[in-house]
């Protein structure tokens, strides 16, 4: 009847000095490690405490910690809020959007670039996809306006030389989704079509010097070799992007529209509300980012559950 507990003892012993070798016989691996994880635990962890703020009446006199707790108040005034609606459709319309053009955009121009010959032209054509990654939203909006401005932008001049009248396009909102949109493909697809094409450099030649044996021709050769490699890489990247469906970029539907009020029926989204709830109610803002997050969690795990039954192989986790 004593046998368990010495067994139980030398398997705690064990276990602590297999972790102890560990940690000795790899201690330069954690140290290189170490600045990316304080960095992920002071970014992205400690944070998390934040999300106590939704579920109180925040008082700046009485500090966040001493602040009155109000239960689900602020998600009820969230949701019943006739804003709610609009952020909402605007948030997952245009993601919905920016996945699918996300999508088959940069992969279509790192296939048309690693056709290309010319190795020359190839690297100038993705620095010039890839510069307008560098420049900031306040930069990007600057030159909307240089095009859209009403009264000296390039957009109007052109109307103007064709007999047509000006556009008010910052007190229009009908344009405003393809402009938007158009923005943000001509921002970010270069950065997309950079990883795709590392990613087709990394693909085996022998696959392609076996297909021209076989006298598979481009077109074959892309459904059957280039594709089928990518399909990883595109999955992850998909389910990523589905995760951060509740999520905006701030900048796109905040900085390029001036923040102008009559445009918010097609640029109000979930981040924009939150920036602005939180300038009057810290507890509002908090509301809709939990509800961001819980909501991008869930997609993330039920967008992984739905690949692993249907393509197990390129399951995230």
């Amino acid at each position: 009847m004593s046998l368990p507990a010495p067994t139980l003892a030398g398997a705690t012993r064990k276990k602590k000095s297999g972790l102890f070798r560990e940690l000795r016989v790899n201690a330069p691996l954690f140290v290189m490690a170490a600045p990316a994880i304080l960095f992920v635990l002071i970014n992205n962890y400690i944070p998390m405490l934040g999300l106590s703020l939704a579920f109180k009446n925040i008082s700046f006199s009485l500090g966040i910690f001493k602040s009155p707790w109000n239960g689900l108040k602020n998600f009820e005034f969230l949701f019943k809020s006739p804003d709610a609606w609009i952020m909402t459709r605007n948030t997952v319309g245009y993601n919905l959007i920016f996945i699918i053009l996300g999508l088959l955009i940069p992969v279509a121009f790192a296939i048309a670039l690693n056709e290309l010959r010319s190795a020359r032209a190839s690297k100038f054509f993705q620095s010039a996809m890839l510069l307008p990654n560098f420049l900031s939203f306040v930069v990007v909006s600057y030159l909307v306006f240089a095009l859209l401005s009403p009264q000296s932008g390039l957009v109007n001049q052109i109307l103007i030389s064709l007999g047509k009248d000006r556009v008010s396009w910052y007190e229009d909102s009908t344009w405003w989704p393809l402009i938007l949109v158009l923005t943000h493909v001509w921002k970010n697809a270069g950065y997309g079509t950079v990883v795709y094409l590392a990613a087709i450099a990394g693909i085996d030649p022998s696959y392609y010097e076996a297909a021209v044996i076989d006298g598979a021709g481009k077109w074959q050769q892309l459904l059957k070799i280039t594709l089928p490699n990518l399909k990883p890489l595109m999955t992850i990247l998909t389910i990523m992007a589905i995760g951060r469906i509740f999520n905006s970029d701030f900048g796109l539907f905040y900085q390029v529209p001036l923040n102008s009020g009559l445009l918010s029926d097609a640029t109000k989204t979930i981040d924009v509300y939150v920036f602005n709830a939180v300038k009057s109610e810290v507890g509002l803002g908090a509301a809709a980012g939990f509800y961001q997050s819980v909501v991008g969690f869930v997609l993330v795990v039920c967008s992984n559950w739905f690949i692993s039954k249907v393509d197990p192989e390129n399951k995230i986790f």
